[in-house]
């Protein structure tokens, strides 16, 4: 899919950018260029370190903003593909700074779709989160507004061949700021485990399954869908479990802006949302020429039914504390 294409990825010295330059080496040896394009130039340094380009010469390192339209438009010359990860992420941040979230993640995206339009690229996956559905915090909100001018954004295509697609997924294992890694650092200082509320879950997705999802997106996407990845769930407490049996569990009550279940697809979403097997997919449209284009695009593809939604709470699968266990075991694979 990749090998003699070009791809940029904003945020791309974050967790998932990482590992999505990662995989795409190991996967697509022969890329033709891969634009790594955040705003932190010692990040950028870093992985340079890790990834030089005298050795991926197909790598090329590019210091930008989303806020900065002009930039990007530079950015995406002779760019086939794109995966939006640049976002602002901390809800507790985001509710007493809230202009700087829209600045990055409302403007920021609508930058990105005009740089796209003026330029030639072909595919443009954004990624989402849990809390852009039915959003209770500011974070949350600032994503759903960019998932509404992602998948808009296919209304002024016209005759260019391009496609803008969204993926969304909740929380992921291991990555920057998660609970994985406060709960282990807590584990080292030999400090008790804080937990909001004892009722707390969440989905459960490896950094490597995230970039897998995008990945797939990237390739079966048609334009102005939302993905949603079929992935368990597990209970706050079995995390802290698994990670240690000895250190104490201290409830502190819920944060602004938190919420006790992950919610990826609402019950309002299901009129608009299909099972297309391993994934949901929101829909945009009800034309029978669109449903008809993924009708042919997938083996399954069924409706699913009214007032269905898909929260970490009442989904089917939910992983044991030994399978959490192992989850973390690998979950830097």
């Amino acid at each position: 899919m990749l090998n003699n294409k070009s791809l940029l990825i904003t945020g791309g010295t974050g967790s998932f950018g990482q590992m999505f330059v990662k995989t795409v080496i190991r996967e697509f040896p022969k890329i033709k260029r891969l634009v790594i394009f955040s705003r932190d130039e010692l990040k950028q340094f870093d992985m340079a370190t890790k990834f030089p380009n005298n050795k991926y010469k197909f790598l090329r390192y590019y210091l930008g903003d989303v806020r900065d339209k002009s930039r990007l438009r530079r950015a995406l010359e002779d760019i086939d593909y794109v995966v939006h990860a640049a976002a602002l992420k901390q809800v507790v941040a985001a509710e007493t700074n809230p202009n700087e979230f829209i600045q990055t993640n409302v403007i920021g995206a609508q930058n990105l779709i005009d740089a796209c339009l003026d330029q030639k690229v072909k595919k443009v996956i954004a990624l989402s989160s849990d809390k852009a559905a039915a959003p209770i915090n500011l974070y949350g909100a600032t994503k759903l507004c960019s998932d509404k001018l992602f998948i808009a954004a296919n209304n002024y295509v016209g005759k260019r061949n391009l496609s803008f697609s969204v993926m969304r997924y909740g929380n992921v294992l291991g990555s920057r700021g998660s609970v994985l890694h406060v709960f282990t650092k807590r584990l080292k200082e030999n400090k008790n485990f804080e937990i909001t509320d004892k009722r707390m879950t969440r989905f459960n997705l490896r950094l490597s399954q995230a970039v897998g999802t995008a990945l797939w997106s990237l390739k079966n996407s048609v334009g102005g869908e939302i993905f949603v990845p079929k992935i368990p769930s597990f209970k706050i407490t079995d995390l802290a479990t698994a990670i240690s049996k000895e250190n104490k569990k201290i409830f502190t009550g819920i944060k602004m802006g938190e919420k006790l279940h992950e919610e990826m697809i609402t019950s309002s979403d299901s009129f608009n949302t299909y099972d297309i097997g391993k994934f949901y997919a929101i829909l945009s449209s009800q034309d029978k020429n669109y449903l008809q284009k993924y009708k042919k695009q997938f083996k399954i593809f069924k409706k699913v039914k009214d007032d269905f939604c898909y929260n970490s709470k009442t989904n089917k699968t939910f992983l044991s504390i030994n399978q959490i266990k192992s989850e973390i075991l690998k979950y830097n694979d």
